[in-house]
């Protein structure tokens, strides 16, 4: 990641004060910019003529920021929604993309995919149902205990879609 880029106000002063003839130290001690910084925005100066960021290299975004954003509040109204259907409501937007593309502009919007949990975590009702359940036996022995048949309850299916689900969340 780069520095931060000083404001045109700043690169200006920095280009009038050379042209006033003051040198690159005298510049860079008063407007407290190091020495390289001024013999940058100045020597780019000469060469442009202009002290505003120019244009940079590199490939424009095909998704427009309405298509992000039009994304992002897709995924956070449904968090499960996949990328082939996230990709066909971008074609009836009239904006149609890959599945990498939209994967990654959701990545910019800081938008990941991760596996849901397996289990969904207990309501409130079952909460106290379990509580309830450990008061009226906190009194049993432990021959009363041993004679219950305890198993956690999990769902098993030999047939059927019984996979990892997947959803979208706010990345770290």
């Amino acid at each position: 990641m780069g520095s931060k880029e000083l404001s045109a106000d700043l690169r200006n002063r920095i280009v009038s004060r050379h042209r006033s003839g003051e040198g690159y130290g005298k510049i860079s001690a008063a407007l407290q910019v190091p020495k390289s910084t001024v013999a940058t925005i100045i020597r780019k100066w000469k060469k442009f003529g202009t002290t505003k960021n120019l244009p940079r290299p590199g490939r424009l975004a095909k998704l427009s920021n309405r298509g992000r954003r039009a994304l992002a509040r897709e995924v956070s109204r449904n968090p499960r929604v996949t990328l082939t259907e996230l990709q066909r409501i971008l074609v009836e937007m009239g904006e149609p993309f890959r599945r990498s593309t939209i994967q990654a502009a959701l990545h910019q919007s800081g938008l990941y995919g991760r596996v849901a949990r397996r289990k969904p975590l207990l309501s409130k009702r079952h909460i106290t149902a379990r509580l309830e359940f450990a008061k009226r036996h906190l009194e049993d022995s432990q021959t009363m205990r041993i004679k219950i048949l305890w198993s956690d309850e999990t769902k098993m299916e030999l047939f059927g879609l019984n996979t990892k689900r997947h959803q979208r969340e706010r990345g770290d």
